[in-house]
């Protein structure tokens, strides 16, 4: 199965660090079009993916993963979002339900996420984030 990433509420709560909340739109915005050339920018070279199926994913992966012709993710809501921050880092969670095709099969899965942001030479970027799925019917 495909590994799904996942980003934050589309605006960052009150008190979040400049900038942070325009990328947090920006790496939604760059998932759901599977637009190659933001995600290379808002994943860190280094960053680390352990997908829903406990399996670790790099930078290249994902944006194979991503913007391949089989794979297409809908709009989605976060909800009971979680947040925490720090000058030149980020921890961003919640959960969400997707929906959209994976090996041009329709998809949908119910999952929490945690995204580790780090802000580097003045720009902010996933480092790491890891998804766990919900049981079936949950």
């Amino acid at each position: 199965m495909i590994a799904l990433l996942l980003t934050a509420a589309p605006t960052a709560p009150l008190g979040s660090p400049s900038g942070l909340s325009a990328a947090l739109v920006g790496f939604d915005a760059a998932q759901v079009n599977g637009d190659r050339a933001a995600l290379d920018r808002y994943l860190a070279d280094d960053y680390i993916l352990v997908n829903g199926a406990a399996e670790i994913e790099n930078k290249v992966q994902l944006i194979a993963d991503f913007t391949g012709p089989a794979f297409k993710l809908n709009p989605y809501r976060v909800v009971k979002p979680v947040a925490r921050y720090w000058h030149d880092a980020a921890v961003i969670a919640g959960e969400v339900s997707l929906r959209g095709t994976s090996s041009r099969r329709p998809s949908a899965t119910h999952m929490r996420f945690v995204d580790v942001w780090r802000l580097r030479s003045g720009k902010w970027q996933v480092d790491y984030t890891q998804v766990t799925r919900f049981p079936s019917g949950h």
